[in-house]
């Protein structure tokens, strides 16, 4: 613990640089600013901003992201709450009581405990992320080949079945990254697979061209085709914009327990944040001493998920700077941003790369603080930028997104596939197939198999290798029966 704490105020020497501090606050004000517009959520801005860094430094980068990270976390609950446009699943528990505390004059009190819920939830997080760490570190340095495999498997498993309302339609989404995931040179073999002759192709699906188009373009064309016909009004702010002490009293205990349950499925993989922001919602249901008030604009009702959710996003850097395994969209798309700088998170990243963890993970607390001192007070301009029109809006996150893409280097076949890929996100977002799925397919594909190969060639072909090792056929039965048991429920229920 205590070496824990000394890397901990050396992380904080570098992330209270001047230039560090800069860059988390231009990370927090984009997030916070792009977030806020709707149907925007953290993936997307994310996936937007990712190739604005590619010419910084790697702390400073992905010190940025983080305030991108908390940034747009927060500004999805501010559309949410005001015109009940959740930009992203986890946000839809709280828009269930967050826009009805909007209608009832109640908008100031709701983005207040929003905001400061986020900052409890947080913090407490960002703690037990630098604690929790160094721990799940130790245990996988003990990791060989088949349990990577295996952990793969089950975070496969476990986003395929959990995001999105099929696990067909989640297996359908990872497949297809697995499979974008074997195009170019392979790295044991040095052949060329799937590559169709064109050149830029040897090198891979780039994940930023993959996301970018996915849930940028694809959303902006979704919207072109289907939302202009829907009329979206916004909740003014009206009354006071600070919480009565009924409020604080009612709303502290939410974000407590609310933070026990988020943190615990962001840290492993468990399928992002939806869960537990529904669980946060339905255990505030069950203890208020008001249940007339909910269905009506409870402020438990929106303490309470939005804590869990950031809770849950914060706990999601516990197996991806650890394990190199994201259990969201949006961590998938950061994973994406370190390996843009070369750097494969895992147990050795620790150690190779102690300087730009610490730094970060002092970032996140750094970061918790500047977004509540700027949100707070800026609220009345966040709720300006909601005015935006949507095609005005839309069409500007095209052009970002074609400039973005074509920045990264500055190919043509990038920009075409870009837009194949926005083809594609629109019309999985039109038949309702999850996105988050197919980019962790072509992030973590590629390690699979990698640890795959590996394991075979350790165990001279014999595939019980898998099952022989304790933590590997632990983890696949686990896995197994995250697919199984829910078809077991549905073939039980058919009458």
């Amino acid at each position: 613990m205590a070496d824990t704490f000394h890397l901990l105020l050396h992380g904080f020497s570098i992330a209270l640089t001047p230039f560090n501090i800069l860059w988390g606050l231009i990370g927090v004000i984009l997030g916070t600013f792009i977030g806020v517009l709707p149907g925007v959520g953290p993936a997307l801005t994310v996936a937007m901003l990712l190739p604005l860094t590619v010419k910084l430094d790697p702390t400073g980068a992905l010190i940025m992201f983080a305030g991108i990270y908390y940034g747009a976390m927060y500004g999805g609950s501010t559309t949410t709450i005001l015109l009940n446009t959740p930009g992203e699943s986890a946000s839809i528990a709280t828009a269930l009581e967050g826009n009805l505390m909007a209608k009832n004059g109640r908008a100031g009190p709701a983005l207040a405990t929003s905001a400061i819920g986020s900052f409890v939830a947080g913090s407490i997080a960002t703690v037990l992320v630098t604690m929790l760490a160094p721990l799940v570190i130790e245990v996988a340095l003990k990791f060989g080949p088949a349990e990577y495999f295996a952990l793969m498997i089950f975070a496969f498993t476990t986003v395929s079945a959990v995001i999105g309302s099929s696990t067909v339609r989640g297996l359908t989404s990872l497949f297809l990254g697995l499979f974008l995931g074997t195009i170019g040179i392979d790295s044991q073999t040095g052949q060329s697979r799937f590559a169709f002759g064109v050149p830029e192709f040897l090198d891979g699906i780039d994940v930023v061209v993959l996301a970018v188009g996915l849930f940028a373009v694809g959303e902006a064309l979704y919207v072109a085709a289907y939302s202009s016909r829907l009329e979206e009004k916004i909740e003014q702010l009206k009354g006071s914009l600070w919480m009565s002490k009924e409020d604080w009293r009612r709303s502290w205990p939410a974000w407590l327990r609310a933070t026990v349950i988020g943190f615990p499925f962001g840290s492993i993989p468990a399928g992002g944040a939806e869960i537990p922001t529904f669980l946060s919602y339905a255990t505030e249901k069950k203890l208020t001493k008001y249940p007339q008030e909910f269905g009506k604009g409870a402020i438990e009702g929106v303490a309470g998920p939005e804590a869990a959710n950031n809770a849950s996003v914060t706990g999601a850097l516990v197996p991806l700077l650890t394990l190199g395994i994201p259990t969201s969209a949006t961590a998938a798309i950061l994973l994406s941003a370190f390996q843009n700088y070369g750097i494969q998170p895992g147990p050795l990243l620790f150690q190779s790369q102690a300087d730009l963890v610490w730094g970060l993970i002092a970032s996140l607390y750094i970061g918790n603080v500047l977004l509540l001192i700027l949100n707070l007070p800026l609220v009345g301009i966040w709720v300006k930028v909601l005015a935006i029109p949507l095609p005005l809006l839309y069409a500007g996150i095209l052009v970002f997104a074609t400039l973005g893409a074509y920045s990264l280097h500055q190919s043509v076949v990038d920009l075409l596939t870009l837009y194949v890929f926005g083809l594609l996100g629109f019309a999985m977002r039109r038949w309702n197939i999850p996105v988050a799925p197919a980019i962790i397919g072509l992030i973590l594909g590629p390690l699979a198999e990698t640890q795959f190969r590996r394991a075979l060639a350790i165990s001279q072909g014999d595939l019980s290798v898998f099952l022989t090792q304790p933590i590997a056929a632990s983890v696949l039965g686990i896995s197994a029966l995250l697919l199984i048991v829910p078809l077991v429920f549905r073939l039980i229920r058919r009458p």
